[in-house]
């Protein structure tokens, strides 16, 4: 069982979170939800906003501050283009591919991704 990593998720008090007998009952943290906050470790958004605010400063430190800026050159400004669906969510083609967001130059590639 995986719960959030929230360090005020047990503060909030909702329905879910009470565990326990009537009478007696506690706030408990949740399990984490399936809408990914966090990365699949915060139940909501207010929980992945506390664990930022707790602890962003020291995971910006620890994996690396940009300390110039980053700009978009002709080599890493790739990005794939997704094959297209009808509405009923049958794939029209079977290409992919990846477009220059500044060349707009195209490529096919396989469907891992390797250049053809």
């Amino acid at each position: 069982m995986k719960l959030c990593q929230g360090p005020k998720c047990h503060t909030y008090v909702t329905t879910d979170r009470q565990r326990g007998p009537r009478g007696n009952k506690t706030n408990q943290t949740r399990r984490r939800s399936d809408f990914h906050y966090l990365g699949g470790n915060a139940c909501t958004m207010t929980c992945e906003g506390d664990w930022f605010r707790k602890f962003g400063e020291l995971a910006v430190n620890h994996f690396g501050r940009v300390e110039q800026p980053q700009a978009m050159t002709a080599e890493n400004a790739w990005g794939d283009i997704h094959p297209m669906y009808d509405e009923s969510y049958i794939q029209i083609e079977n290409r992919f591919q990846q477009r220059n967001r500044l060349t707009d130059e195209r490529r096919e590639v396989t469907a891992r991704g390797e250049i053809v």
